[in-house]
């Protein structure tokens, strides 16, 4: 290879894996997974992964896991990024 396609390799390479750091932070994402369930990653270590009818079940649970919480907070712990 040339000096200068190893350099606009290089500077290829160093845009690419700054695009890939920036995707990492921005936070919550969604991707369909391989036996067609939903995943958000971004929650914690592991994507939390459930079907449509599942995630349309919790969904319509929107307000009693609100109140629950609510209800709950002196009990419950927030996790510290």
């Amino acid at each position: 290879m040339a000096d200068d396609e190893v350099k606009a390799e290089l500077e290829r390479l160093r845009a690419e894996n700054e695009r890939l750091k920036n995707r990492q932070t921005r936070g919550v994402s969604l991707k369909v997974s391989e036996k067609g369930g939903v995943s958000v990653y971004g929650l914690g270590r592991f994507p939390v992964t459930l079907y449509k009818e599942q995630w349309a079940r919790l969904l319509d649970m929107a307000d009693d896991i609100r109140a629950f919480i609510k209800e709950n907070d002196s009990k419950l712990k927030a996790k510290s990024e």
